[in-house]
């Protein structure tokens, strides 16, 4: 591959680095549950003296994920790139204190993938770049970590599956929530039959976000490569509402909030289910709150069915407060109770005759609550605690008497707080490499070309 040629050839390029996949697409696709192969070792691996050496693509998210990277010692940030001369100077700023750490400033990333020392690449550019980002990387024998959404539409998910297949490389999709421990025992509960069968999972992510505005033609910014922002999506004028954040509400470069943010909900739905593809899709809703540029909804509910099981999402940018009284969480309904789970922590509510537990964990702080009655988990009010070794804030379950409301003082049955130490979450935990599960995450169904179906159609 050569740095220098155009974007047509490289649009070709890397439609042919994906099709030289699709022979396994098939495979892939009815992979889920089999055994997984042994993963060849990264290269280097074989040298514990070697450090990985890693470029990291868009620095937006992916100043915050160069900083975790230089945070470790068998791992150097080889590499800063984006297509903003601003982000990436800022960038490099950030990572300046790091200590070993020298990176190459760039703002084509196909000059990451040109030099033989990279062992990966870290795409956290916008939604239509991952999948083709992860394609040619996969091609140059790079191993990848991508934030989510995957891909901008589920065809590009097949094709970067096909492309890990086939060139025998670990693909990496940025759900960070299946690393919190709290998270992963949660779901063993669920296996172990805490809460007896569980038959339906719902997810849901609430915000207020501002409106996007009436975006007007502009010159493009003296700073910024358009084209190579770009990239594998057809052209299109510049306008003054793109950047840097409300691309994610055009379907030409973005798939909304479910897939920016429903992704991680609806994983933890899956994930607690055991369960891969629906058998019905069914989803509603709009844009309501205001009269600008959005083409994505603001309002969203979708249900996935699966036989004997479902998922229910609901996405609210507009409208802060979500379920359970949370922004964010996903909640697991079983025979014999309900776990939710919020933050990155969860609860297990119990049925009629069953007691009900909690515990919360909060990126080093871990909360363990004592057991109380589903009488006194009916009116039970949650604490604002701030522990001074961590400066977070952290929620304990105080239980209150039904029976004696104006002696709160005295009925309260504290929980027990304890300190605990975890690794950082760092990346995801979900492979759709040699060595992993496939991953499909589901977002508004769209072709190749861009070209947009109805919302309703989803």
């Amino acid at each position: 591959m050569k740095s220098n040629i155009g974007r047509r050839e490289f649009v070709l390029q890397s439609s042919t680095a994906a099709a030289s996949g699709l022979a396994l697409a098939g495979a892939a696709a009815t992979a889920i549950g089999a055994p997984a192969a042994s993963a060849s070792p990264a290269r280097g691996a074989t040298s514990p003296g070697r450090r990985i050496r890693v470029g990291v693509m868009g620095l937006g998210r992916g100043s915050a994920l160069a900083a975790a990277l230089a945070s470790l010692a068998d791992a150097e940030v080889a590499y800063m790139c984006d297509v903003d001369r601003r982000r990436l100077a800022n960038g490099m700023k950030q990572l300046g204190g790091a200590k070993s750490q020298h990176p190459q400033a760039v703002a084509d990333f196909r000059k990451i993938l040109d030099d033989k020392s990279v062992d990966a690449l870290v795409v956290a550019a916008p939604d239509h770049w991952h999948a083709p980002a992860a394609i040619l990387a996969c091609s140059a024998g790079k191993h990848v970590y991508v934030e989510k959404p995957c891909c901008h539409n589920p065809h590009e998910g097949e094709l970067a599956i096909a492309a890990a297949r086939k060139h025998d490389r670990i693909v990496q999709v940025g759900t960070q929530r299946r690393s919190w421990p709290a998270l992963i025992e949660a779901v063993e509960k669920m296996r172990a039959g805490e809460i007896g069968r569980v038959l339906y999972a719902r997810a849901w992510y609430a915000n207020h976000r501002p409106s996007i505005g009436r975006g007007k033609p502009a010159p493009v910014p003296e700073w910024l490569d358009y084209s190579l922002w770009q990239g594998p999506a057809p052209e299109r004028p510049f306008k003054d509402n793109y950047l840097h954040y409300f691309w994610h509400n055009y379907w030409h470069w973005g798939t909304g909030e479910m897939g920016n943010n429903g992704v991680h909900g609806l994983d933890l739905c899956r994930w607690g289910l055991g369960v891969d593809y629906p058998t019905r899709v069914v989803s509603g809703g709009g844009k309501y709150r205001y009269e600008d540029d959005q083409q994505t909804p603001d309002t969203h509910t979708v249900t996935f069915e699966f036989g004997d099981r479902a998922i229910f999402w609901e996405g609210l940018s507009w409208s802060p407060r979500g379920m359970e009284g949370e922004s964010f969480g996903a909640s697991f309904h079983g025979e014999r109770g309900t776990l939710v789970m919020t933050g990155s922590g969860y609860a297990i509510y119990a049925s009629r005759t069953r007691k009900s537990a909690q515990r919360m964990s909060r990126r080093g702080m871990a909360c363990t609550c004592k057991t109380f009655s589903p009488a006194s988990a009916s009116i039970a009010r949650r604490t604002p605690i701030l522990s001074r070794a961590t400066s977070r804030r952290c929620f304990a379950i105080s239980a209150i008497s039904p029976t004696a409301p104006a002696a709160r003082s005295t009925a309260i049955r504290k929980t027990a707080i304890s300190l605990a130490t975890t690794k950082p979450c760092g990346f995801g935990r979900e492979n759709i490499g040699p060595a992993g599960n496939r991953l499909f995450d589901l977002q508004p169904l769209r072709r190749r070309t861009r070209r947009t179906l109805s919302p309703r159609l989803c």
